[in-house]
């Protein structure tokens, strides 16, 4: 105690000479404070940390759908202002009333996450925070990075990931329960936006995944979103933009992913950093607009590393956290009265959130190591000159002992000791439904992405002529087969290879569903078929154009059964090879290593194929079995050249004559039966079915970790940590 005493004496000598009376510099330098229960003039300006405590009535009554809490101050040093200060800042109004939402109240209780080690739970993440927020206010997770943040809010929200545990109590309405679907909006701290949409068909498509219903409503739901979150402007303007034209900035881009879990009218919404890549101008008008949004009545909570101060000003409550501990809940303006309390006054002109992390940041400990030495222009470098880690335990010794962890407790019991109205399900729309919107919207998107789908139909032509202008006019002889048999090889090979451009825009529908699963928009099968289906028109188009260009520049037998079954050929292969890239894809969910995997894997694939060396010379282990079995390419191109050849003959001299599956022999290795073409296509759809089974256990598998999660989330909710 005698080295934390002696710590807070230092730093508060530090800071006298900004937060003393006796010192006070004139009303041009200002000190930020929040008029307690004021929504439409946040911020008020003092220029003195030392203040009255204040004392605060909480009135909670139950209405139908939510929680209505007054707060009423008694102290004249809080409510006064500074005549000098800076204008409040204004919620804005508009023409256009924004819908009231029922929100409801959360709260949590002795929560501890645990993550799972080497071998046990053992890390701490989250140390018993307590909390809760309330209808129609901001309540903000603070602290430096890796405190704990983060894993708080999706341990509140239920959706923390497969490696953690949680224990402790969760309470909705003063229930304990798990939220229903529909009740609750999660934003992830980096969202995947589909850029060949206008935000208006986002949040449409949204929509319609999201809630059953007429088509109508969820017209007027999205119109609602927009405007909650001032997107009017935007609404019909690309997300990505097009050729010359921009897209969204990264401010807008953020309103879009929230408004999009809006349109389910949550009762509570959760958002992972809302300021995340935000400069100050879109930092401000974002929480501006979350202040009216929460004004209509939904319960918001949110993290937050670091804050302006006009930002800062927009909050109802604050729980700072440092290394997992909780060293503050409660209103923000009793937040800088508890730094002053504890020996850390917030000094003039300095912003409170800069203040906090100041204090409660063991990466400045570092800093001070590095200016040890360096003398300012005050003679010492006294604004990092405090120990983080005496700070830290200052705070939260003070905090326990404080009658501000005495009020949330009392809070705390107020919320929980008699259940309000329970939030019910909204309802989801049927897997066909969401089937036929999934693959509706990947069509749309698959029109405008000119340069992953439409860029590569051209390259395919070009491809097919290049290919078939090489091999052309071989003719019919005896002589022309090996180069036929060339031609084939290189044909399949190359617009399978080809087939890898369209990586990205896999990677990118896979990051998308990784973004809307959690949250239920749409599942696995759901994802499977919408993507299988929206391919299929593209890849025929793609299959029927190149065949036709390299079939007859090739000069391949003239009837059209035989045709058919190259364009249906060459079809299933590129079927084939579109499941295989949604498998890398799903399992790297990175462009590089996965355009890496697939290059090696169509290199050994074409050396097992048969064209370098008959499969039968192959080396039975490894090559034949299973590179040569599992490759695609073999079967491809065996059905091809049995297409082409069985049932054909080739004149030897003036009297012999032999089958064209015996001038075959010594170039591939082929079957003479008619029907062995067939059985080769049903081989490639197989694969094709494969392919896509072996996807689907890898989406699903990804659900039924957050679906144990989920189970086992709800089994600990009453239990507490053992201390």
């Amino acid at each position: 105690m005698e080295e934390i005493q002696s710590q807070s004496d230092n730093y508060r000598s530090s800071s006298s000479s900004a937060s003393s009376p006796a010192t006070r510099v004139p009303s041009s330098n200002f000190y930020y404070l929040r008029k307690p229960g004021s929504l439409r003039n946040p911020i008020s300006f003092e220029d003195s940390p030392e203040w009255e405590e204040s004392e605060i009535d909480l009135q909670v009554e139950e209405v139908v759908d939510s929680i209505n809490v007054a707060t009423t101050s008694v102290s004249p040093a809080l409510s006064k202002l500074n005549s000098g200060s800076l204008p409040s800042i204004q919620i804005p109004e508009t023409s256009a009333i924004v819908r009231k939402i029922a929100g409801a109240s959360v709260v949590w209780r002795d929560l501890t996450v645990t993550i799972k080690g080497k071998r046990v739970y053992s890390d701490k993440v989250v140390k018993s925070s307590n909390g809760y927020a309330l209808p129609g206010t901001l309540t903000v997770i603070m602290g430096p990075a890796k405190s704990g943040k983060s894993t708080l809010l999706r341990a509140i929200a239920g959706k923390l990931h497969g490696s953690a545990k949680m224990y402790g109590e969760v309470f909705v309405n003063g229930a304990k329960t798990l939220f229903p679907y529909g009740s609750y909006g999660y934003v992830e701290r980096e969202s995947t936006l589909i850029g060949s949409l206008t935000v208006r068909e986002m949040l449409y498509y949204s929509a319609l995944l999201q809630l059953p219903g007429f088509f109508s409503r969820k017209k007027s739901l999205v119109e609602d979103a927009i405007l909650a979150m001032s997107l009017g402007d935007y609404a019909n303007k690309l997300i990505g933009g097009h050729c010359y034209m921009k897209g969204l900035a990264s401010g807008e881009r953020r309103r879009v992913s929230i408004a999009r879990e809006l349109v389910m009218r949550p009762h509570i919404l959760f958002i992972d950093e809302p300021l995340y890549h935000l400069d100050s101008v879109s930092a401000l008008l974002m929480m501006v607009t979350l202040k009216r949004l929460a004004s209509s009545g939904c319960t918001l909570i949110f993290t937050m590393y670091q804050s302006s101060t006009e930002v800062f000003g927009l909050f109802d409550r604050i729980c700072l956290l440092s290394n997992g501990n909780t060293l503050f809940f409660g209103e923000t303006l009793a937040c800088l009265q508890h730094f002053s309390n504890a020996g850390f006054p917030c000094p003039i002109m300095q912003s409170p959130s800069d203040h906090f992390l100041r204090a409660i940041n063991t990466d400045f400990d570092r800093i001070i190591a590095m200016c040890k030495n360096w003398q300012d222009d005050n003679g010492d470098f006294s604004s990092v000159n405090m120990d983080t880690a005496v700070a830290i335990r200052t705070l939260e010794s003070t905090y326990k002992s404080s009658s501000d962890a005495t009020a949330v407790e009392s809070m705390m019991l107020r919320l929980t000791e008699k259940e309000g109205p329970s939030l019910k399900s909204k309802g989801k729309a049927s897997i066909a439904t969401k089937v036929a919107i999934l693959t509706w919207r990947s069509l749309l998107i698959m029109s405008r992405e000119w340069k992953y789908f439409w860029l590569r139909l051209v390259i395919y032509m070009v491809l097919s002529l290049s290919i078939g202008t090489t091999f052309s006019n071989l003719g019919h002889s005896l002589s022309s087969v090996v180069v036929r048999v060339a031609a084939i090889f290189v044909f399949v090979s190359f617009t399978s290879l080809l087939s890898i451009a369209g990586l990205p825009a896999h990677v990118k529908e896979i990051k998308i569903y990784k973004q809307e699963e959690p949250n239920q928009h749409v599942g696995a099968l759901v994802f499977l078929l919408g993507n299988f289906l929206s391919s299929i028109p593209f890849l025929f188009l793609i299959s029927i154009t190149s065949s036709l260009i390299f079939y007859f520049l090739v000069g391949l037998r003239d009837e059209f059964s035989l045709l058919m079954y190259f364009v249906l050929n060459i079809f299933m292969c590129l079927l084939v090879n579109e499941g295989l890239m949604l498998v890398v894809a799903s399992a790297w969910q990175e462009i590089f290593w996965s355009t890496l995997t697939l290059v090696f894997i169509h290199v050994i694939m074409m050396l097992a194929a048969g064209y370098f060396r008959i499969r039968d010379a192959l080396p039975k282990p490894v090559w034949t079995y299973p590179f040569s079995c599992v490759a695609f390419h073999t079967y491809s191109i065996q059905g091809l050249l049995e297409n082409e050849y069985v049932g054909t003959s080739f004149a030897v001299g003036q009297v012999r004559t032999i089958s064209g599956v015996q001038a075959l022999q010594s170039a591939y290795d082929i079957s003479s039966t008619f029907k062995a073409k067939w059985d080769n296509l049903l081989v490639l759809f197989i694969m094709v079915v494969a392919y896509r089974v072996i996807l689907f256990i890898l989406l699903y598998f990804g659900i039924n970790k957050n679906i144990a999660f989920r189970q086992f989330y709800g089994c600990n909710r009453d239990t507490t940590t053992a201390r």
